[in-house]
């Protein structure tokens, strides 16, 4: 059986003074050859690999807390901390270090916190231990002179603190308030204030253990009320706490320690962010130990409910409970919500356990039926647990969506329910509505979704996405993009549905982005883009910027299925307009039109580049400020230079074989097409001998005889007939010698 003494957790302080969990194991204490010393070492109980490897420093000072913790230092800026399961194994390790460093293991720290000038060190050390003054009325003033001279120097403050702590000072100090009060003696609650805060700054778990107990920590709230910069007007911390803040026991608690440890965190974390004033830089690191006390009081609360298995399932049959009414499923859900932050605390496995159990316990299910709810507060506290669990396991998540389809219509599935309050979202600046398309966009993100050998996620998440979800996304802006030649060439929509649709297509350009295959032949067959660029004509720029963007994340997959769709609809033309109608103005609307242009000709996107100069350079070329267009007619010129050079230095030979009947009909139904597409109206092909030849002739009307061709990309192919579309505006049918030039 494992031996739980010796179980610990791991933790470290980050630069944002929180306390990183690294894992849990089993601590033990022995001799490292390496570091040439006894050493703490834990093996992680997952696979016994190294997680702590320190040497026990005669001049590290150590802190023991809360009976089941030790914390220590090993470099500037460096804390460590080991949370013991049992007493018994903290008491066994704390007695390893004190006979290491050679202290009694009765103190609760072995060493002082910050070293100091050997002349401060040599003065303190040849001193007594601190006296501190009688602790009456007549002397406050001097109790509160003496704790503030004693904060500069650690060795100073710990004697102050063993002081405090060995003649029970706190209580006689809380019993003097208590006679202030009644005597309204504004003097002597200001002393008392310093005091507090003072002692606050000693940073000493046994002094907090003290401050914090039930019989105590309501006068030292009351203490810090009297804060003389206030000038004779205190805070009524103590009347909100008892009048106005109320615990609410929602699922009846039976335990009464994890009830009272339930109340001192919240007072503690009261007094943190409400009671004390803002801490200095230099008073931060002398509050960490009161960081600590509130950050394990918080892993202890989890993980006594999470072990209540009675409590979970009450409330969770309450919760899904029909008969249930809307003011306690409120409570319920504000209960949840809080667990769940709570649950941030734990280590990755913990935290695993933690909503696993949620998963099974049918915490889905029971979101999808607060979701359902009218109260916006219950919705945004059932959104912030949903947030919670995507967050931390995306794929559950989806999982359960995916099964819930094949019981029920995609009007009540519970991510359509999500879309759809964002689309609802009644906050004029869109809050729950940003909060939920970051979900979704989790959701959607491919880069979290896990493949195996027999079943990809992927595939089948964005498979059912498309075909059960995407209408119900797409819905807004369809519904307001059904005009694409507004009056006065303006678009007018309110700001809301214009903040609306600015993230739907921010959400639309990350699939883009993202899922390929899927999005594309939803764009194409929806003809989404065509739509999106209606919005080019807002009178919002935010709006009329996200309907640029989107078109800009097309080209830039330089995909020829988007290209001959943007081609075939002329789906430049908004831009253009757009472009126009900015006029002379330097602004991002102007700078984002032109990057896009730009890019066709940096990339030199052939088929894009003689669509805009063949159906756009008359509108363009006036434009001199930037070379962007002028560069792009000189790419088409090129590229029409290079097909002629092709056409006149090229010959191209076939094998000797005539054309056997199937090309002949083939070839002969081309040239008796009568304008079905197969050939363009213009031009045509003769053959001579046996090598094919190519002629380009002018059909009636169609300018003069000879006239170049635009550019376009010739394939040949041995054996074969093969039709050849160009990228400009003209076709060539040519069988020869396998070959291919792109121009």
């Amino acid at each position: 059986m494992t031996d739980t003494r010796r179980r610990v957790k791991v933790y470290t302080l980050n630069e944002d003074r929180q306390w990183d969990d690294r894992g849990t194991g089993h601590v033990s204490s022995g001799y490292v050859e390496r570091l040439k010393g006894m050493s703490l070492l834990v093996r992680a109980e997952s696979d016994g690999s190294l997680l702590l490897e320190s040497k026990i420093n005669p001049n590290t000072a150590y802190q023991k807390q809360q009976d089941t913790l030790i914390v220590w230092s090993e470099a500037e800026n460096y804390d460590l901390a080991l949370s013991f399961q049992e007493k018994a194994g903290c008491d066994e390790i704390w007695e390893k270090i004190c006979q290491v460093q050679g202290k009694d293991p009765s103190v609760d720290i072995t060493q002082e916190l910050v070293d100091e000038s050997e002349e401060e060190r040599f003065d303190d050390m040849s001193s007594p231990g601190l006296e501190l003054p009688p602790c009456e009325l007549g002397h406050l003033e001097e109790l509160a002179e003496l704790v503030a001279s004693s904060l500069p120097s650690p060795l100073r403050r710990e004697k102050l603190a063993l002081a405090v702590e060995n003649e029970g000072y706190i209580r006689k100090l809380l019993e003097l308030f208590r006679q202030c009060e009644d005597l309204e003696n504004a003097d002597g609650l200001h002393h008392l204030y310093e005091i507090v805060k003072g002692i606050f700054l000693l940073n000493r778990t046994a002094l907090f253990e003290v401050m914090f107990s039930e019989e105590c920590i309501m006068d030292v709230i009351g203490c810090l009320e009297h804060d003389p910069a206030l000038g004779g007007l205190p805070r009524r911390h103590r009347d909100f706490l008892t009048k106005t803040a109320r615990f609410k026991e929602v699922i009846p608690i039976g335990d009464p320690e994890l009830r009272a440890k339930i109340h001192q965190t919240y007072r503690v974390q009261y007094i943190q962010d409400m009671v004390l004033p803002t801490p200095s830089v230099f008073e931060e690191n002398m509050l960490s130990t009161l960081h600590s006390f509130i950050f394990f009081n918080k892993v202890e609360i989890v993980g006594m409910l999470q072990d209540d298995e009675k409590f979970l399932t009450d409330l969770f049959a309450q919760l899904t409970d029909e008969a249930t009414d809307d003011d306690k499923r409120h409570e319920l859900v504000n209960f949840l919500k809080e667990f769940c932050a709570f649950s941030q605390t734990l280590q990755p496995q913990n935290r695993d356990t933690f909503f696993k159990t949620l998963s099974n316990m049918g915490i889905l299910p029971a979101l999808e039926v607060i979701l359902g709810m009218d109260d916006v507060q219950v919705r945004g506290a059932a959104t912030d647990i949903f947030s919670y669990l995507v967050e931390y396991n995306p794929s559950m998540v989806r999982e359960f969506i995916m099964q819930e389809s094949q019981q029920n219509d995609d009007d009540i599935l519970l991510i359509n329910l999500i879309i759809e309050h964002m689309i609802c979202d009644s906050d004029p600046e869109l809050g729950g509505a940003v909060q939920l398309m970051g979900l979704l966009r989790t959701l959607v993100d491919p880069e979290n979704m896990m493949a195996t050998a027999n079943k990809t996620e992927k595939t089948e998440f964005l498979s059912f996405f498309y075909k059960h979800c995407m209408h119900v996304l797409s819905a807004p802006l369809l519904a307001n993009t059904t005009d694409d030649k507004p009056s006065k060439g303006v678009c007018v929509y309110d700001f809301q549905t214009s903040q609306l649709l600015a993230l739907i297509l921010e959400l639309l350009t990350f699939c883009v982005e993202h899922h390929t295959y899927h999005i594309k032949n939803y764009i194409i067959n929806k003809d989404i883009l065509r739509r999106v660029l209606v919005l080019t004509a807002s009178q919002h720029a935010f709006l009329a910027l996200c309907a640029l963007r989107f078109m800009r994340r097309i080209i830039g997959l330089k995909d020829e299925f988007y290209n001959r769709y943007i081609m075939k609809n002329f789906l430049f033309e908004p831009v253009v307009k757009a472009f126009l109608n900015n006029g002379a103005r330097y602004n991002l609307m102007n700078s984002a039109i032109i990057e896009m242009f730009e890019y066709v000709r940096v990339e030199d996107v052939k088929s894009l580049t003689a669509h805009i100069v063949e159906n756009y350079w008359k509108a363009l070329e006036d434009v001199d400020y930037v070379q962007t267009f002028k560069g792009l007619k000189l790419r088409y010129e090129q590229q029409r230079e290079s097909m002629r050079s092709i056409l006149r230095n090229h010959r191209f030979r076939r094998d000797a074989r005539t054309l056997d009947d199937d090309e002949e009909m083939w070839f002969n139904a081309d040239e008796d097409d009568g304008g079905t597409g197969r050939q363009s109206p213009g031009f045509k092909l003769s053959f001579s001998g046996s090598t094919t030849k190519t002629s380009l002739c002018s059909s009636p009307g169609s300018g003069a005889k000879g006239s170049p061709p635009t550019a376009a990309t010739v394939t040949t192919k041995v054996g074969s007939s093969t039709r050849l579309v160009s990228t400009g505006t003209w076709i060539v049918f040519i069988r020869a010698q396998q070959k291919t030039f792109k121009m």
